[in-house]
């Protein structure tokens, strides 16, 4: 579970930079990499972000235990 979490964060954080770059200088780094904003890769690229970012919304709450990025739990870091 961590793994999944560690790599939807990665890539929701790229999905905000590519956000980040559309706003300021209206560039889009998706549509540049897949050679236009409606081509299939931009697509897909799109989807798995989105995909990525309910993830990092649901797993909290499917585990109870808020969102975990490193393997060692809570109780064995509030007992150092």
């Amino acid at each position: 579970m961590v793994v999944v979490n560690f790599i939807s964060y990665i890539l929701v954080l790229l999905g905000a930079v590519n956000w980040g770059l559309f706003g300021i200088w209206d560039f889009n780094l998706v549509g540049w990499i897949f050679q236009g904003p409606r081509t299939v890769g931009s697509i897909i690229t799109y989807i798995i972000i989105a995909v990525a970012a309910l993830w990092l919304i649901i797993s909290p709450i499917i585990t109870g235990r808020g969102l975990l990025l490193s393997m060692h739990s809570r109780d064995e870091q509030t007992q150092s």
